[in-house]
């Protein structure tokens, strides 16, 4: 293939691929087979690969970040984000309304609304310069939020490029508004996986979607399968060939750029549709893919938004129409103690089935015995429940009124565990109370092979839960070492089992061998330690050995690990259990180190050797991961935070608080210049 012809096939794939994007992920009408559009993005990377000067910020392989950035960055927003009131009945509805039409001096039903569903995410701010996508922030304080451009650019539904389209001319510079939200599957199968690790599942699709958008890692990110609406755009520069009039238009506007957009919404003629619109959507909301808390109304006209303003926090012309949540009475059965993979006992509510926002619901969990003690649940008592965010199930009250005499006494937290009768532990600083058994309690082991095979670890398909339930209980399977021990003729043996599962079942558990490093690190189950941290330990450390030999000032000097995790990583590696389930993976031929990286520390100058460094502010030439990366290259560390162990503090423009703690304790600044010249000094032939 000629230069010409490959570049002409890079430009049809990235067309290509972004029109399937956009039919997969906002229309929700794709064309083609997942395997043909992986076909298509694997030739246009390899591609890309070959001619690197070819890559463009808008092509689809640029979506996820290959490094985590150290922080985010604190950004201005152009126009102010505001937030909006609330109301929770007609009545408040109607009296906001009588407001506007009074401000406005219209008659009654002479203005109209657009309603639309009210989600319930984490509001953003994109800017977009000539069509391009250059910058993405949260809403912080309105007036200030976090720069996560590379985190949003992982969400498909967003255009990394505005494609010229329908009556309207792309500005010069453009802000588009909108809400990110994690669907309802994707959340439930988050927590699936966090429950598998023993980590605390998240509340409600909001608080976990919030948290993606947050990682400092686009690739975890990434994998947490987020989407976004859009609802409001405002000109920043160079105005459109025709200007939008209404909200309505603005929306339209939206769909014909690309963007997604909210399908629940209507226009209203007055109070009447508004609330038919309310009471509709109250009912058909548990069926929608995502979570929604309420029905957003706005004026239509932007002239009259313009004209009514806004107060010291909300405009006026806006308000949000809250639902309250469900709430249904059941009885107690009983509270079951469930043990997790790291031993965490959590009590949980055996319920008479109920039905709640579309659903019966059975279980609920009380967290810990500490939320326990506070509610004082018992088995017989009757109990109020709703549906967190219309998905997780919780205890709200008891009906104290209603406590039965068999309900005297307080459920007390155990002292044995409920599966191995091993004694009961709570480490210091932590509410949880754990199994002390964690090598032979079956219930763990259990648990951890699940969480072993599972996606987030080594992605072992064709080892499900029920084949390694099993296997447990057969006293088959101790560890996750185990498993690479069994051959097909083993597996054979197993009820219900044949060939062709017992085949696959070992050639998955054989290809797992040569998963990335970071994988096995996250798959060993050490506390406090998932995906985004094992990514960080296998980019500093690069194999099992140099993390097991780290020392708790190195690991806790990592940003984004601390004090806490650090100490988890070194109780891990100092059990003797542990140990041996790490020298069994290695002679069993599991991957054990990643090949060293072209950033790793160059062992032949080592300038900067056991040397600390905290960036601040914005540098001239390099951006915060070529600094970093220099700084590594030549022996240095990167740390988060300035203390008195802090060598040097790189500081740029708009250095903020670091730079003052800095010079509080009389700490060295280095400004770019300073640093390539140091390396230039030390290394004529550097080329930094």
């Amino acid at each position: 293939m000629t230069p010409s012809t490959e570049t002409s096939r890079i430009q049809e794939l990235r067309t290509l691929l972004n029109r399937h994007n956009y039919l997969y992920y906002v229309l929700d009408r794709p064309e083609i087979e997942d395997y043909a559009y992986d076909q298509f993005y694997r030739e246009l990377a390899d591609l890309e690969r070959a001619n690197p000067e070819l890559i463009t910020p808008d092509s689809p392989t640029q979506r996820v970040g290959d490094q985590p950035v150290r922080e985010f960055q604190t950004v201005k927003h152009p126009v102010r984000l505001y937030s909006l009131d609330n109301v929770f009945d007609e009545n408040e509805l109607q009296a906001w309304e009588k407001r506007i039409e009074k401000m406005l001096g219209r008659d009654e039903n002479s203005v109209d609304y657009v309603a639309e569903l009210k989600i319930d995410g984490l509001a953003v701010s994109l800017i977009y310069e000539n069509g391009l996508f250059v910058r993405g922030a949260t809403r912080g304080n309105g007036t200030m939020g976090e720069d996560i451009t590379q985190n949003l650019k992982t969400i498909k539904s967003i255009p990394l490029k505005i494609p010229v389209t329908g009556n309207w001319q792309v500005p010069a510079r453009l802000e588009v508004r909108g809400e990110v939200f994690m669907p309802k599957d994707a959340f439930l199968k988050l927590n699936q996986e966090r429950n598998l690790k023993g980590e605390p599942e998240f509340a409600n699709p909001r608080n976990a979607g919030a948290g993606a958008v947050r990682q400092l890692d686009s690739r975890i990110t990434a994998s947490r399968n987020l989407d976004a609406f859009f609802y409001g755009a405002t000109v920043l520069e160079d105005g459109q060939s025709v200007k939008p009039l209404t909200h309505w238009d603005i929306l339209q506007t939206l769909s014909d750029f690309g963007f997604k957009t909210n399908p629940g919404r209507q226009y209203c003629q007055g109070l009447t549709e508004i609330m038919d619109f309310v009471r509709h959507w109250d009912a058909a909301r548990r069926d929608l893919s995502f979570a929604t808390d309420g029905v957003v109304v706005k004026v239509n006209s932007l002239a009259w938004q313009e004209e009514l303003g806004y107060t010291a926090k909300s405009p006026r012309w806006a308000v949000a129409f809250k639902y309250i949540p469900e709430v249904q009475e059941t009885r107690v059965i009983e509270i079951e103690f469930s043990v997790g993979r790291t031993g965490v006992i959590t009590p949980v509510a055996i319920m008479e089935p109920v039905f709640i926002s579309g659903s019966t619901v059975q279980r609920a969990t009380l967290h810990n015995f500490e939320e326990l003690g506070k509610k004082d649940v018992r088995p017989g008592d009757r109990v109020k429940v709703q549906k967190a965010a219309e998905i997780i199930p919780e205890v709200i009250e008891v009906v104290l009124d209603q406590r039965p005499d068999s309900a005297k006494n307080r459920v007390e937290p155990p002292m044995q565990c409920p599966v191995c009768n091993a004694p009961v532990v709570q480490l210091a600083g932590e509410v949880a109370l754990r199994c002390s058994n964690s090598h032979g309690c079956p219930a763990q082991v259990l648990r951890r092979l699940q969480h072993w095979v599972s996606k987030g670890a080594l992605d072992i398909d064709g080892v499900g839960p029920a084949l390694l339930e099993q296997l447990v209980n057969a006293n088959l399977l101790q560890s996750p070492a185990d498993l690479y021990r069994f051959s097909v003729d083993d597996f054979l043996k197993l009820e219900r089992m044949g060939q062709k599962s017992a085949e696959n079942a070992y050639n998955a558990i054989q290809k797992s061998k040569q998963q990335p490093l970071f994988r096995l690190v996250n798959a060993l189950g050490i506390r406090h330690v998932g995906q985004e941290t094992a990514i960080l330990l296998t980019d500093t450390f690069g194999s099992i050995q140099a993390i097991s030999e780290a020392t708790l000032e190195t690991l806790a000097g990592i940003h984004g690990i601390g004090e806490k995790v650090a100490e988890s990583i070194l109780v891990f590696f100092a059990d003797q259990g542990n140990q041996q389930l790490i020298d069994d993976l290695q002679t069993l031929g599991l991957r054990m180190a990643e090949e060293k990286s072209a950033t790793a520390p160059d062992e032949s100058s080592q300038i900067f050797k056991d040397q600390t460094f905290v960036l601040t502010g914005t540098l001239p030439t390099l951006s915060r991961q070529e600094a970093t990366e220099l700084i590594r290259r030549y022996g240095g560390k990167v740390s988060g935070s300035v203390s008195k162990k802090t060598h040097y503090v790189l500081a740029g423009d708009e250095a903020g608080s670091k730079l003052v703690k800095a010079e509080e304790l009389g700490v060295k600044i280095l400004h770019e210049p300073d640093l390539l010249a140091r390396i230039n000094e030390a290394n004529p032939q550097a080329e930094p």
